[in-house]
């Protein structure tokens, strides 16, 4: 021991704060939320459950972002990062408070007549040509973000990519401004960067917005795979409020599904997940169920275009039945195949708030679909759209879908293209949709419809006040069919979709469609026999 050496002074760490004083601050804030005082009497008093999520979410902020600053300064007392926590609590606080409390209508609000909402502040560079970004226009483009007094919630760097030099331009502006971002929008950023240099640039934007606490992340077209998702990682694992998610056209394999559901730590505000066009397959749709099973909140799912096939499906649908506020689900072109339908039916008798449904391309068949369709017809109450096309649905279904549209009189959009309802369907879905005064749009193209069916149809549509265009392209009707279908719009021809892709010369009521008509019915008594 060096006996001259300076004696070090005995310091206090004043930071980080215990949780007992975290928990502290919290019921401080939530007291001033919900009691009168200056401002709650000019922009309202906030109801306790209100408050208190907001002054959770004000102090988790201001934590993250204060213990990232005493990170910085390993051997200060942590004093700083006191003043700082205690500032960005007043400043959050102080903006709760000015947007008054939510709009359920049960609290009694006494505002001024000049008061108004803030108005989110948008920073997009995606407008310009797609092409690469270097440092000095970087340096350009961004300098509005270094303005100390910018206001800026939300941006948007897509269309643009981003390579090394640009990314370190952009890495300290960023870090400088996360404590204000609610929206990142970084899709399709490094469109043509090799993969070391792209996972580079990931790193670099995920390391400055690590803390941020968003509540809407875009990572869509950046072909990710598991490489870019772990690069991402720390961004992710700061992330416990999202309520948007994009990761469409990412490439998000098996493993780099079950690294997204990893590195989220929580989801239980997640309102939007799209997961389209990936390669997902069954066993990424298992982590994918994992992350809906955690998302009580889930309003809007997307997972089209993913591969998943019957026992991804089954997982997908099982979660599925835990999201009570789901209102668009869009699940087309997967293989759920009819075991997929008949699980997904059984979660939909949970869904009350569905308005739009997508479930084309499934490979649902018959057994399928009037699982699904049976169960919509108990719940869903306001469904507006419901997409079914390219499922080998036959007449028979045709029943069960007419009793299901009957029940749905908020439906102003049907799309059951590519199927094979015949006239039989075409007849009976027109009675059904009758009475349905906001209907809008339907398409029963390629359907084998022939002029009966062709003029039931449009005899139903064409008198809706709402209505816009009708499809029944790719079908069997006969050149006079098709006068009559013109003729029965001839005040609103364009409410009528192209027919050039019709077979005029398609059989109606010949012999060989009597023939035709009578082989089915063989075939599908012959289907039903049973040997003992």
């Amino acid at each position: 021991m060096d006996l001259n050496s300076p004696q070090r002074p005995f310091s206090i760490k004043l930071w980080p704060p215990s949780q007992n004083t975290r928990q502290t601050l919290v019921e401080r804030m939530t007291y001033n939320l919900t009691t009168k005082s200056a401002f709650t009497q000019r922009y309202g008093v906030l109801d306790k459950e209100e408050a208190q999520e907001n002054a959770k979410r004000i102090e988790d902020e201001a934590f993250a972002i204060a213990n990232q600053h005493s990170e910085q300064e390993p051997d200060g007392d942590g004093g700083s990062a006191v003043q700082l926590y205690a500032k960005e609590c007043s400043k959050l606080l102080l903006e709760v408070l000015k947007r008054g409390p939510g709009l359920n209508g049960n609290q009694e609000v006494v505002a001024s007549d000049n008061t108004s909402a803030p108005v989110e502040s948008v920073f997009d560079i995606s407008k310009g040509k797609r092409a690469f970004i270097e440092p000095d226009e970087a340096e350009e483009l961004l300098q509005p973000l270094k303005d100390p007094e910018n206001s800026f919630t939300k941006i948007c760097f897509s269309n643009r990519s981003f390579g090394l030099g640009a990314a370190q331009v952009a890495q300290p502006i960023l870090s400088s401004i996360k404590h204000q971002l609610k929206d990142v929008d970084l899709s399709d950023f490094i469109a043509g960067r090799p993969e070391a240099e792209a996972l580079d640039v990931m790193n670099i934007f995920s390391t400055a917005l690590e803390g941020a606490a968003l509540r809407s992340l875009n990572l869509s077209d950046n072909a990710l795979g598991e490489k870019g998702v772990r690069a991402f990682g720390a961004l992710l694992k700061s992330q416990n409020y999202l309520e948007e998610l994009y990761l469409m056209n990412d490439g998000i394999s098996e493993e780099a599904a079950k690294a997204v559901c990893e590195l989220i730590p929580s989801t239980e505000k997640l309102k939007v997940l799209h997961f389209h066009n990936n390669m997902t397959g069954d066993e990424g749709a298992l982590a994918i169920a994992e992350i809906v099973k955690r998302s009580p909140s889930l309003e809007d799912f997307r997972c089209s275009s993913t591969r998943i096939g019957a026992d991804g499906g089954v997982a997908l649908s099982n979660a599925l039945g835990n999201c009570i506020h789901l209102r668009k689900l869009d699940l087309r072109d997967n293989m759920f195949g009819v075991e997929g339908g008949i699980s997904l039916s059984k979660a939909f008798t949970t869904h009350a708030e569905l308005r739009e449904i997508y479930l084309s391309y499934l490979n649902l068949e018959d057994e399928g679909a009037i699982a699904i369709i049976n169960a919509l017809k108990e719940s869903a109450p306001h469904l507006e759209v419901l997409e079914m096309s390219g499922n080998d649905i036959t007449a028979d279904a045709v029943p069960a879908i007419a009793a299901c549209l009957a029940a749905k009189p908020s439906l102003a959009k049907l799309n059951l293209s590519e199927n094979e309802l015949k006239d039989e369907g075409a007849i009976q879905v027109s009675k059904a949709l009758e009475g349905h005064v906001h209907l809008k749009e339907v398409d029963l193209s390629s359907n084998q419809i022939t002029r009966s069916g062709a003029q039931q149809l449009a005899l139903t549509v064409v008198q809706k006040a709402n209505f816009q265009l009708l499809f029944i392209n790719g079908n069997m009707i006969s050149t006079e069919g098709i006068e009559e279908l013109k003729d029965i719009f001839k005040t609103s021809l364009d409410m009528l979709g192209p027919l050039d892709d019709n077979d005029p010369d398609g059989v109606e009521n010949d012999e060989n469609s009597d023939e035709e008509e009578g082989g089915d019915e063989l075939e599908s008594k012959m289907k039903s026999l049973a040997v003992n």
